[in-house]
């Protein structure tokens, strides 16, 4: 689960957002993490929050070798960590809450915040597509889930729609 309380991340549909961003990316379900908040692209685990892993992996994807730095519950590559570290004021390292408050952030760049609040999930995950590959509607070529998976998980965590 999200790290940040209900208040902090605005309400509980946002915080189920969060959750079903990290399942969707499939770090939540990695045996032996963090709740995903320590897995590296590839689905090994890191050990240290003080700062984000700064590991490079390759693995192919559809027959091509794709290289990332992605990490965490979000799978933040490295350069946006060191971004919104920055612009963000972020104390403490890596952690959990500060993974939050990066994923929410990027949420709210994408003006998808209302969409979450209201239960227009299917609106809410195309606007946040091109952050996670592993949400339908991107350009990554990374294999997204399809749309109607993602709306039943949504409902499992107790999200609501419209």
């Amino acid at each position: 689960m999200a790290r940040l309380t209900e208040a902090q991340a605005g309400g509980a549909s946002v915080l189920c957002f969060l959750d079903l961003i990290a399942f969707s990316e499939g770090t939540s379900t990695v045996k032996g993490s963090d709740d995903g908040f320590n897995v590296l692209y590839g689905g090994s685990l890191f050990q240290s929050y003080a700062d984000h892993p700064r590991r490079k992996l390759t693995f192919p994807i559809n027959g091509k070798p794709v290289t990332s730095t992605a990490a965490g519950r979000y799978q933040l590559l490295e350069r946006y960590w060191d971004a919104y570290r920055v612009s963000l004021r972020l104390a403490g390292g890596f952690t959990p809450e500060n993974q939050d408050r990066i994923a929410l952030q990027q949420i709210r760049e994408r003006k998808a915040l209302d969409d979450i609040k209201a239960g227009r999930i299917e609106q809410a995950i195309g606007k946040c597509s091109n952050i996670w590959a592993s949400l339908p509607g991107n350009s990554y070529g990374q294999n997204p889930h399809r749309l109607e998976k993602l709306l039943a998980q949504w409902q499992k965590l107790g999200g609501a729609f419209a």
